[in-house]
């Protein structure tokens, strides 16, 4: 435990040492993101010296009760190394805390992507419930919503939609939520009432600040074409739709909804960079996560996380076993139970990776 301690003491070390760079200090915004993280780390930081201080204490106790021959402060002696040795556990369930609750992204943005997955009709119209959903959770939430890209379907809902969060804490709430959706219900389109499933999947990125990745344009290529909607239709007369290719990862991001190039382009360089930034965190996280097995918090997007189930109107988590039988306030935008359900599962997993001796470095 010690030896990841000190690797978070060295990295704080860095983070102020770096903030007292004249180049860092004439630029506001390298100052601001790096301040934050500072800020976010003070709470561990000062807890582990604490801790360490501690530990100091109690071996300097033992140190002078070993070279003590009298009673009376032997028994002194013993007194404090108690007191101390109670001080040690206690701190080190805060700093256990605190290691497992700090997430340097959860006071971020996010960008969150739906698309639809098999089934067809069904599946672009439970894209369509599925961002009605988070909006109203978000709005609900204090935060600003705003639509970064998308692609609407024919008959409604999406083939793809993209969206912005802004707001406090928007990240830490929304993390959980990237994997598969499952729903089960009667199409509109479907005359004997059979049940169908369909599914979308659904990615929720830290949006990423220039600073925190370095992005080559040499490496990204543009496309400029010209925007269409639904069934074809001509959206504007001007080439105002942005392709970008990141030839590195093969990713690809296109933005049309601006009538504006520029604004598409800039949220097409948003959105790149969020994934980028996601593609690092993810790769981080699974060589952390070999030893896991529930993965709560990785937001693994091959497996079913979620399924809708309208006849019975009840939603179930696979993840942690959670069936709620609210599908309409869930719908609406009422995620609490979900997500705090998600969040305490996954602070019990890490906590216990914490206790084993292998504190959960975000």
């Amino acid at each position: 435990m010690l030896d990841n301690l000190e690797k978070i003491e060295k990295k704080f070390d860095e983070l102020t040492m770096k903030l007292g760079d004249p180049e860092v200090l004439r630029d506001p915004k390298v100052l601001a993101v790096l301040a934050r993280e500072q800020s976010q780390m003070r709470p561990l930081v000062e807890k582990i010296h604490e801790y360490r201080g501690t530990l100091q204490s109690i071996d300097d106790a033992k140190e002078m009760r070993s070279d003590v021959t009298d009673a009376e402060t032997s028994e002194f002696l013993d007194l404090e190394i108690q007191t101390l040795s109670q001080q040690r556990d206690e701190l080190e369930e805060s700093v256990k805390e605190l290691l497992i609750t700090s997430d340097p992204n959860d006071a971020k943005d996010v960008i969150i992507e739906i698309r639809a997955a098999a089934g067809g009709d069904e599946a672009a119209l439970f894209a369509g419930v599925l961002l009605r959903m988070y909006t109203k959770f978000s709005e609900e939430s204090g935060w600003k919503v705003e639509t970064m890209s998308s692609s609407p379907f024919d008959i409604g809902g999406f083939k793809d939609v993209s969206i912005e969060v802004k707001g406090e804490g928007a990240y830490s709430r929304l993390k959980y939520e990237s994997g598969t959706h499952r729903v089960q219900r009667v199409p509109v389109t479907e005359s004997s009432g059979r049940i169908h499933t369909s599914a979308a999947t659904v990615a929720v990125l830290p949006a990423a600040e220039e600073v925190e990745l370095e992005l080559d344009l040499n490496e990204v290529r543009v496309d400029i074409f010209r925007s269409g909607g639904p069934g074809g239709q001509s959206v504007n007369t001007t080439d105002s739709a942005i392709r970008l290719t990141h030839v590195p990862t093969g990713l690809v991001v296109s933005c049309q909804d601006e009538r504006s190039q520029l604004q598409n382009k800039e949220r097409a360089f948003r959105i790149l960079r969020a994934r980028l930034y996601d593609l690092a965190i993810s790769q981080q996280q699974a060589e952390m996560a070999r030893t896991r097995k529930m993965q709560v918090g990785t937001g693994d997007r091959s497996g079913r996380i979620r399924t809708y189930n309208y006849p019975q109107g009840r939603v179930t988590d696979h993840r942690i076993g959670l069936t709620v039988h609210k599908l309409d306030a869930v719908l609406e935008g009422n995620l609490s139970e979900l997500v705090e359900g998600l969040s305490a599962a996954d602070r019990a997993e890490k906590l216990a990776l914490v206790t084993d001796g292998e504190p959960s470095e975000q």
